[in-house]
């Protein structure tokens, strides 16, 4: 039997934001469990005080405490709520999100093994993660992948004629879309001037002004259309005009931009970094280069549009790793690690 579940993070896509895991997963728990998800006020302080007093005031008895845990300024409401729920007999799971997390660990040693160790289990959506906080700390980590609906992703067969490079995350430092301005100006320069990118996102930290800057700067403008943040089925039906996608990140775990692209049939381009390498077979499902080496991913990139039909069965092997990432292959999971984890501990 599954507990019912207090699940808190950050629900802010109704005020323009990027749907996070608490949005997309907290539903489908909810087809399985009774859930209650907090928070969507868009203030930090309010935020962060509905979520300790909903930790505070949640019921002990049957009951999970879920917690989406980022490398971030975040990370403070993830231990502060979750010693609360420790003071209240209230088991607590955290859900890792972020590639940096692992110096986070590093910067607050002592106060993240508590928060783990404390734990009644500690999820993690990739190998990466998992290796990395098993070197600082010895918990059980339970690895649950990063789940899509393939319902909602056709494949699309591309064609190679030119290349229509596509980029979907929030304009933000950390995921460094500079460097994807600096592509394709990089493209032109090797004389393939028809070369067009589309920016999909929305503007976190101020970055995409950077970027528009930079795009007229470069004299690629022209070249160059930035949506701003698009609903799923509004990026996903704009995606069908463009054939390569790009991911310039700095850090990252297991991006779920990425894995839609390669749901959506497309070869993928992106940095080497965080738990990516986790994510495909280089050269077979994808393609990784190093951390802002503009040169390396242009290079892989001309590769793709030079062969064509490598560049095509790519996009096809990408699909079916993705039909493994589907809900429907990946909810046993979540039934098993609640219902298992709970029952075991009571």
């Amino acid at each position: 039997m599954i507990p019912k579940i207090l699940y808190i993070g950050n629900k802010l896509s109704k005020h323009g934001y990027t749907p996070t895991t608490i949005e997309t997963l907290g539903p489908k728990l909810n087809s399985l469990a009774s859930v209650q998800t907090i928070s969507s006020k868009k203030n930090t302080f309010r935020r962060l005080l509905e979520m300790w007093l909903a930790v505070t005031f949640a019921k002990s008895s049957n009951r999970v405490l879920l917690i989406d845990t980022y490398s971030s300024n975040a990370f403070h409401y993830a231990w502060t709520s979750a010693l609360i729920a420790t003071l209240k007999g209230l088991e607590y799971i955290p859900i890792l999100h972020g590639g940096d997390f692992p110096k986070r660990m590093d910067q607050n040693t002592f106060l993240c093994k508590i928060f783990l160790n404390n734990a009644l289990n500690v999820v993690s959506p990739s190998s990466y993660l998992k290796k990395e906080v098993e070197k600082r700390v010895n918990t059980e980590i339970t690895i649950v992948p990063n789940f899509i609906d393939l319902d909602n992703y056709s494949f699309v067969s591309k064609s190679f004629d030119s290349i229509r490079l596509l980029w979907v995350r929030s304009f933000h430092q950390t995921y460094n879309p500079e460097m994807a301005i600096k592509v394709l100006r990089g493209l032109h320069d090797m004389g393939y001037t028809d070369t067009v990118l589309c920016m999909i996102g929305p503007d976190k930290d101020g970055s995409r002004a950077v970027v528009e800057t930079l795009g007229k700067k470069l004299g690629v403008d022209h070249a160059l259309e930035i949506t701003g943040r698009l609903s799923k089925a509004e990026w996903i039906e704009k995606s069908k005009d463009y054939n390569i996608f790009i991911n310039t990140t700095h850090f990252d775990n297991t991006p779920v931009s990425v894995m839609e692209a390669m749901a959506l049939g497309f070869p993928v381009v992106t940095t080497k970094v965080g738990g990516i390498p986790y994510l495909f077979v280089e050269g077979e499902e994808g393609i990784m280069t190093p951390a802002d080496d503009t040169g390396a991913m242009i290079e892989a990139i001309i590769e793709l549009i030079k062969a064509p039909e490598h560049a095509a069965e790519m996009g096809l092997m990408a699909r079916k790793k993705a039909e493994g990432w589907d809900w429907k292959n990946l909810k046993d999971k979540w039934i098993r690690l609640l219902s298992n984890t709970f029952h075991d501990k009571n």
